[in-house]
């Protein structure tokens, strides 16, 4: 599935810049934006989804039989790479679009 919050970014970026131009300091703002947005979306969310795991693991070791165990947390967080990338190949086109 892809991400839904790259697409909406860069299809932001993609408007904002044929709007007012490339030149002007709104489509560097966001630019900025959508490079914070999917740069989380792909990177720190995925560590965290890595540390649940690992939290996961650990918990379930070492409260084996207890009700402790059976509290998990949530691992699929966040987008794989190829996800952010369709997401924002997406909001490019998406912008297009809708600025023709």
């Amino acid at each position: 599935m892809p991400s839904s919050h790259s697409a909406l970014v860069t299809g932001l970026a993609t408007a904002v810049g044929r709007k007012v131009g490339i030149a002007s300091p709104d489509f560097a703002i966001a630019v900025v934006l959508a490079s914070i947005v999917m740069y989380d979306a792909a990177g720190v969310r995925r560590a965290v989804s890595i540390q649940a795991r690992l939290l996961n693991q650990m918990i379930e070791e070492a409260f084996q039989g207890s009700p402790m165990a059976e509290k998990r947390l949530r691992e699929l967080i966040g987008h794989t790479p190829i996800q952010v990338f369709v997401g924002g190949l997406l909001g490019i086109a998406i912008g297009l679009l809708c600025t023709a």
